[in-house]
């Protein structure tokens, strides 16, 4: 009775652990598409990659970030695309990842979303979108105080808020300061999100 309980656990470990390569095999391969990723179709498509991973597993809340994630890149360059859509799609991944873990990487998109809603008409959009973007900074910092990427995102509202509002270089650069240096104290985690050094210090030369 013994060894066949013995065989049991050993040949539910040895497929948890299979379970856990293909997993680790799938993020890694769609990493590299994302990296390589250049149109708003090829970033979709590695999106919709990373939601199937997250619906297959169940448990795991990165695929959806990552997905999140994905579809955030173009809004920032695609003038073509819908702003709106494509933010309520990155909102609703982040329901999912949420609904696993609640946690500041989590919130970094949501603020992206909100302030990519933002940018469709400042003037008319600031008061709902510009304060939801606020809102998942603050929730962030309050889950996180040390995460590196939500210090980068708050230097970049800063930097593009005029100075008769509160923004501009001087105010922006210690907080992108402060950026760079919460990088470097970071400690890279296999398939953790680890963007945002590169830009924080490219933005700190140009608050200079």
């Amino acid at each position: 009775m013994k060894k066949l309980i013995l065989v049991s656990l050993l040949f539910t470990a040895l497929c948890a652990s299979a379970q856990s390569d293909k997993y680790a095999e799938a993020m890694k391969k769609n990493l590299m598409l994302m990296d390589s990723a250049k149109t708003t179709a090829d970033f979709q498509n590695v999106a919709n990659a990373f939601e199937r991973i997250g619906d297959a597993e169940k448990n795991q809340w990165l695929p959806y970030y990552y997905a999140g994630l994905a579809l955030s890149r173009p809004a920032w360059t695609d003038q073509k695309l819908d702003k709106d859509a494509n933010a309520e799609k990155i909102k609703a991944l982040c329901d999912k990842a949420e609904s696993i873990d609640k946690n500041a990487e989590i919130c970094t998109i949501r603020n992206m979303a909100a302030t990519q809603q933002m940018l469709v008409d400042p003037q008319t959009r600031w008061q709902n979108y510009g304060a939801e973007a606020t809102a998942a900074l603050q929730k962030g910092m309050q889950l996180d105080p040390n995460n590196p990427r939500l210090y980068y995102l708050q230097g970049m509202s800063l930097f593009n808020t005029p100075e008769q509002f509160g923004g501009g270089k001087a105010k922006a650069k210690p907080v992108f300061e402060k950026s760079v240096e919460l990088f470097k104290k970071q400690v890279p985690k296999p398939l953790y999100p680890s963007w945002g050094q590169d830009q924080a210090e490219q933005m700190v030369a140009k608050c200079q």
